[in-house]
């Protein structure tokens, strides 16, 4: 059951190593049963805000407060957090329902009952089967639900999840993409997820901050991420774009600024739309990416154009051809400085 009090909020909260500043004055929202997404590349500030929030750090200034309550200079266990690591941490002597039982062990419970208690958060993530087996026979998928479940089964008010599923192959990492969300809305408790990975981001998350140099440089829907990046980093960092300087602006889209344009927003086939942009050029390299090919494309007018064609075109262009790109000017989004956003709940 959400509230309307967020269930964490950062004031002002920034952490300095020296002269490094790791975190720099985030301010931000995270509604209670909402799962957020932290994005941005190693070194961006991520995953020590994350450490802040769970209390394995002490902010250099500003404020954590949890449910309302302000737990800034609490120690780690006197918080309602829990956190899942990338390497899980799990004790490789005990059984996975041992493992799953520790938290409950710790809080003082009773054999019975944590037993109980264990056995049903293990069903909810498919693995009672496996209670009785050690961490080392298992897989790298059911260790980090192994993981999971020994988070969930204390019942806390946030899940941190410090890139969980970064020791994963593709293909795993797919599927516990989706069991992860699926997880997330049965238990209706909300999710912080710490990752690199934009397509982890977008596919899970209800919003995303992205960070840069400790600062959040954007904060919104998935679709807005993607579809409105506000500055050059949001919108190279987060998919590819291709980014049309104030010059090139002038010349091929007649306005003024900096400009980017998605790859599958751009055609290359069939006739010019009426209303739309187009600009003669020459393909000079094709790539073929299994769902659709890559497309690199030398304007006439200087300006280098990636384009993503769909697998399902009829006439695929090839190296050397001569094509007219075309794209509509509202797929065209103008770009500002990244600067750092104040805080907003959903």
């Amino acid at each position: 059951m959400t509230t309307d009090t967020p269930a964490i909020r950062l004031k002002a909260l920034a952490r300095h190593f020296g002269s490094v500043r790791a975190v720099d004055g985030v301010d931000l929202d995270i509604a209670d049963g909402e799962f957020f997404s932290m994005l941005g590349p190693s070194g961006s500030g991520k995953t020590t805000v994350l450490r802040l929030i769970a209390g394995f750090e002490q902010p250099t200034t500003g404020r954590v407060v949890l449910a309302g309550r302000d737990v800034t200079g609490s120690a780690p266990f006197e918080r309602d957090v829990n956190t899942v690591f990338q390497d899980y941490a799990l004790f490789p002597h005990m059984s996975v329902l041992d493992n799953v039982a520790y938290g409950l062990r710790v809080r003082g419970q009773g054999k019975a009952e944590r037993r109980r208690a264990a056995l049903e958060t293990l069903a909810t993530v498919r693995l009672e089967h496996l209670a009785d087996r050690k961490p080392t026979q298992l897989s790298g998928g059911q260790r980090q639900r192994v993981a999971l479940a020994r988070a969930i089964v204390v019942r806390p008010k946030v899940l941190l999840l410090d890139e969980p599923l970064g020791a994963l192959d593709l293909k795993l990492r797919e599927q516990m993409q989706v069991e992860l969300k699926g997880l997330q809305r049965e238990l209706g408790i909300t999710f912080v997820l710490v990752t690199h990975d934009q397509e982890e981001a977008l596919t899970l998350s209800d919003r995303v901050a992205v960070f840069n140099e400790g600062r959040i440089v954007q904060l919104g829907t998935p679709r807005e991420i993607y579809e409105a990046p506000e500055s050059e980093y949001v919108a190279t960092f987060v998919g590819t774009s291709n980014i049309f300087d104030d010059e090139s602006s002038r010349t091929l889209l007649g306005r003024a600024g900096r400009h980017a344009l998605r790859p599958e927003r751009v055609g290359l086939t069939g006739p010019v739309p009426d209303g739309a942009l187009a600009a003669p050029g020459v393909v000079v390299e094709t790539i073929y990416l299994g769902t659709g090919r890559r497309v690199v494309v030398d304007l006439d007018g200087g300006q280098q154009l990636v384009v993503l064609e769909p697998s399902t075109s009829h006439r695929p262009v090839g190296r050397g051809d001569r094509i007219t790109a075309w794209w509509r000017p509202d797929h065209l989004v103008a770009l500002g400085e990244a600067t750092p956003v104040a805080a907003a709940s959903p």
